[in-house]
């Protein structure tokens, strides 16, 4: 359905597996992402994403690797921070990257979040969202995901530029993009993730819904 309205790619996530597990995840799980991806990436003909929440970020790239994936999502690449699973005390850059190459990976992407949503940034506060994205630069990211600080909620306007003007990194919106914020976000950005607009009703855990499927391919052809 979204391949066929025009959207440019898909993302495969494990949203409804609440709740979610702190960085390791069970083999049933990477099993299943492993069957839902390559059933995704049989179906259409656009590059396919790959989160594994929470912050599972090598066995993304597992999967993505097996099923023909082309990029995953990936929480805690860079700093730390504190979000409702616990404490992402150790970045994932170094560990991440070193698997990639070994299992011969590196031509999937890593998408990284920046001050990701819901997750406290205290042992953070002193570094704006421009050292956050250069530093997510030198860690090895191969793009920025910029959010808010809940699913749904926008993205600042502020964060969004500065993190363009910090890193050559294509920077991605995360949360909060509506038909009507999409002319101003796409000036901005490079793209946008988008799943809560829609859905039935505009919440996450519904069913797509082709009206409003329809009302973000028109405001994207509008921009």
């Amino acid at each position: 359905m979204l391949v066929q309205a025009g959207f440019d790619a898909v993302l495969v996530e494990n949203m409804h597996d609440l709740p979610y597990l702190l960085r390791t995840v069970g083999p049933e799980i990477i099993a299943a992402m492993t069957l839902a991806t390559k059933a995704v990436v049989d179906a259409v003909d656009v590059p396919v994403g790959v989160q594994i929440l929470a912050g599972a970020n090598r066995e993304a790239i597992s999967v993505a690797h097996a099923s023909g994936a082309q990029f995953i999502r990936a929480e805690g690449f860079a700093y730390a921070s504190v979000a409702d699973e616990g404490i992402f005390a150790e970045a994932d850059a170094g560990p991440l990257l070193r698997f990639r190459r070994m299992i011969g990976a590196e031509h999937i992407a890593i998408w990284a979040d920046v001050r990701k949503k819901h997750s406290a940034h205290a042992v953070t506060a002193d570094l704006s969202i421009t050292d956050l994205v250069s530093g997510t630069h030198f860690a090895g990211a191969d793009a920025v995901i910029i959010t808010g600080p809940h699913t749904g909620s926008p993205a600042s306007e502020i964060d969004i530029d500065a993190a363009r003007a910090a890193s050559p990194l294509p920077v991605m919106v995360g949360s909060g993009a509506t038909p009507e914020s999409l002319p101003s976000l796409l000036h901005r950005a490079s793209g946008v993730i988008v799943g809560s607009a829609l859905k039935v009703d505009g919440h996450w855990e519904n069913d797509l819904d082709p009206a409003r499927i329809s009302r973000f391919i028109e405001a994207r052809r509008g921009c």
